[in-house]
């Protein structure tokens, strides 16, 4: 199997939800809200991607300045091919795109909690989250 990696290469909205319906990432995005998933795509600024021949079957989707933080908000390999390196991959290459000093921090889907620790990344026990304005106290 010989996987092709690119770094920000254009996908669509249909081949983004394509992938995330073959992960349990599919159940937690908005796959049925093609304008969401557009807008995902649009504002990302670093994205990488797996290929293998012209099927989409990995990417990582950061927001980041580069300098200081970035934010890898999916990592998604599909479920016919996990296990396999793909997602070290693309989170290494994700990482290798930022500037030195640059930290690279995700939150875990519940199902890949166990995975980031074999791989060398670092819990952190702090994170925060606010989804509607109103409770803002």
């Amino acid at each position: 199997m010989t996987v092709r990696y690119a770094v920000n290469q254009h996908i669509t909205a249909e081949q983004f939800i394509g992938l995330l319906k073959e992960t349990t990432l599919g159940g937690r995005r908005p796959v049925d809200d093609l304008e969401r998933i557009q807008g995902m795509l649009d504002h990302a600024n670093l994205t990488v991607t797996a290929w293998l021949d012209d099927k989409l079957v990995g990417i990582a989707r950061s927001v980041t300045d580069f300098h200081f933080c970035c934010y890898l908000s999916d990592l998604a390999v599909s479920e016919t091919i996990q296990a396999s390196g793909i997602g070290k991959e693309l989170i290494r290459r994700t990482f290798l795109e930022l500037k030195p000093g640059c930290t690279l921090n995700l939150l875990a889907a519940p199902q890949a909690v166990n995975y980031y620790p074999k791989i060398g990344l670092t819990q952190h026990n702090s994170a925060w989250l606010l989804t509607n304005v109103n409770e803002l106290k």
